[in-house]
């Protein structure tokens, strides 16, 4: 695990210096038809404030199909009775590299979800190009806690994830990582208080290192300092966007997917390049997740690359 040096940010944010290129993407979701409210294990859910489920399976469409109509590739895994947050698929896991890692959840609730998605990953993974490295040992909530940013795992901790599991994510998955402690429990998970809009290496608007877009006031002041140190670039959301959980999104590097409430942040998006895709998943909210939360990303184990010597030989 890496802990890096605090440094005082820039004054001005970088600017885009070029148009946008999307990357296509494979995502996993889960369809809300057992979604409701019935327990209460983060400060958005209310089991007093009726779910209307059929109007958030409307809503998860209306999601995967904004992504299906920008080229992405949305695979489904069936829904278990009894598990009405199967929806947020991306607590399901994390999958790098081509490698997976099943979640193990805090909450008893939700721990027979890491058994899903782990059972989908082993029978379905591999003809999406991810093998599975089966359940996590340590209290590990996914991609809730776990973003990749194209170079480093960046890794929440303080409500879900240990940091014993981010131990387990650097060894088993071979990555580093870069812890950030999280206070506010509101956002419980990382992915409700920091977005990832350009992993590194894939930017089309000149710079190398991942872009993201987060809430200061979530993290404890050394984890801010981090951040800053790490994406001198980033976008910092205000409280009004964080609440309604604007940061909770999905981004090919152009169109970044979020919620249509987050009207401050669509308008930082655009200031950078990006085009902004509101989302309504207000029925989703009530669980405490929007656009990521119902979003876990396949990352195929990258190509090999071919010598040119063996390009030459097969023209």
């Amino acid at each position: 695990m890496t802990l890096l040096t605090p440094a005082t940010p820039p004054a001005t944010a970088l600017q885009p210096t070029r148009a946008r290129t999307a990357t296509p993407r494979r995502f996993l979701m889960c369809p809300p038809v057992h979604f409701d409210v019935v327990y209460a294990i983060n400060p958005w859910m209310d089991v007093t404030v009726p779910v209307d489920a059929g109007h958030a399976v409307v809503q998860w469409q209306a999601l995967k199909a904004a992504y299906e109509s920008r080229g992405h590739i949305v695979d489904v895994i069936s829904p278990v009775p009894g598990l009405p947050d199967m929806v947020y698929a991306a607590n399901g896991g994390i999958v790098v590299g081509g490698k997976a890692l099943a979640a193990r959840f805090t909450h008893p609730e939700r721990q027979p979800e890491g058994t899903a998605y782990e059972s989908w990953l082993n029978a379905s993974g591999p003809a999406r190009g991810v093998t599975s490295l089966g359940q996590a040992a340590e209290r590990n909530e996914g991609e809730g806690d776990l973003l990749w940013d194209g170079e480093v795992m960046l890794a929440g901790t303080g409500f879900r994830t240990t940091r014993a599991a981010h131990a387990e994510v650097a060894a088993r998955l071979d990555v580093e990582v870069v812890t950030l402690e999280l206070v506010d429990p509101r956002f419980y998970h990382l992915d409700t208080a920091l977005a990832v809009l350009s992993p590194a290496g894939t930017r089309s608007d000149g710079g190398t290192r991942a872009e993201i877009a987060f809430f200061p006031e979530a993290f404890t002041p050394e984890s801010q300092a981090v951040l800053r140190e790490r994406y001198p670039d980033a976008i910092e959301a205000t409280e009004e966007d964080a609440v309604v959980l604007g940061l909770n999104a999905v981004s090919d590097g152009r169109h970044v997917f979020l919620s249509d409430r987050a009207t401050g942040m669509h308008a930082s998006l655009r200031g950078r390049g990006f085009e902004p895709v509101g989302i309504d998943l207000s029925e989703l909210l009530k669980g405490g997740g929007s656009v990521k939360c119902c979003t876990l990303e396949l990352r195929p184990a990258p190509s090999p690359t071919v010598p040119q010597s063996a390009k030459e030989a097969r023209a």
